[in-house]
């Protein structure tokens, strides 16, 4: 499919990505804070300028064209570089101001940082910090994110990496659930138990299995993707799940089930673009990250 060549404005572009995320103008509008004769006059000059139909009305609201999601992936390109040049331009290099994103899975995100960004920030407080909590990737290099926690070693290169070291995962119970239900003594014993687990069997998931580390999905009474929900679930009584040893172990009302028969590790890594690292704001967060997560990893105060 051939477009018509023009310089296109950002500002349309990003009213069209809002538009097909949202499947509405006014939804659109809503979000980018815009009115809505504003978001159509966006997508009408859009669809004049490249010659398409972008958008077709349905009972449900508006439905994209083939051309729309062909065009997708390059609004969302440019949607990145935007990000990238606003991250950039809001501090200079040499100073302690400005934005870093940083991103990190569900449970380091939610339960490691924290307080590791929160000591950050009473050193650094003009510097503002963006949080991405998601156990997807990331991509560093397209500038999805400034700087990277890891459970898995950084395979793109053009990055400075760092490694941390390796957070012990383990068996983790309340202290009545054991009370009601007794503590198991082996892991043939978990069979009689209430297990919290995996829902998608992933790639990773599958290896473990078949070193016989973590049981079959079939095992699981509860099972869930989000290591959040399973956590919440585990503190809840609900029965024996998978958590970071330090995390359980802080929790009183927590007991750890087999520490001698089942621990396993996730390597954990630090990793941003290696163009950042003369950014000053980048170089401070990377360096307070890399002392703070290795003091959790080795078993020290983090903050």
């Amino acid at each position: 499919m051939h477009y018509r060549m023009m310089a296109l404005s950002w500002d349309l572009c990003r009213s069209f990505l809002a538009v097909l995320d949202e499947g509405s103008l006014s939804a659109a509008a809503r979000r980018l804070r815009l009115t809505q004769p504003t978001l159509g006059r966006h997508v009408a000059e859009l669809e004049q300028q490249l010659g398409i139909v972008l958008f077709t009305r349905s009972q449900t609201g508006l439905d994209p064209t083939d051309a729309a999601l062909e065009l997708r992936p390059h609004a969302e390109a440019m949607a990145l570089a935007a990000e990238a040049l606003r991250r950039t331009a809001t501090g200079e290099a040499a100073e302690e101001r400005g934005s870093v994103r940083i991103t990190a899975s569900e449970i380091v995100g939610t339960e490691v940082l924290p307080p590791i960004l929160a000591a950050f920030n009473r050193l650094h407080p003009r510097i503002a910090i963006e949080l991405v909590v998601s156990n997807r990737s990331e991509d560093l290099l397209r500038r999805e994110a400034d700087i990277a926690v890891r459970m898995t070693t950084p395979v793109q290169g053009a990055l400075l990496q760092r490694h941390i070291g390796r957070i012990a995962l383990g068996f983790f119970a309340r202290r009545d659930y054991l009370e009601r239900n007794g503590t198991p003594e082996n892991r043939d014993a978990l069979r009689g138990h209430v297990l919290i687990g995996f829902d998608t069997e992933t790639p990773s998931v599958r290896a473990a299995q078949r070193q016989g580390v973590i049981p079959d999905r079939s095992a699981f009474t509860l099972r869930t993707d989000s290591d959040v929900a399973g956590l919440q679930a585990v503190r809840a009584g609900f029965g024996i799940g998978v958590c970071q040893v330090r995390i359980g172990e802080r929790d009183p009302s927590l007991v750890r089930v087999l520490p001698d028969d089942f621990e396993i590790g996730l390597e954990t890594w630090l990793a941003m673009h290696e163009d950042l690292k003369s950014v000053r704001r980048m170089r401070l967060v990377f360096d307070h990250l890399a002392e703070a997560l290795g003091a959790y990893v080795r078993g020290g105060p983090s903050d």
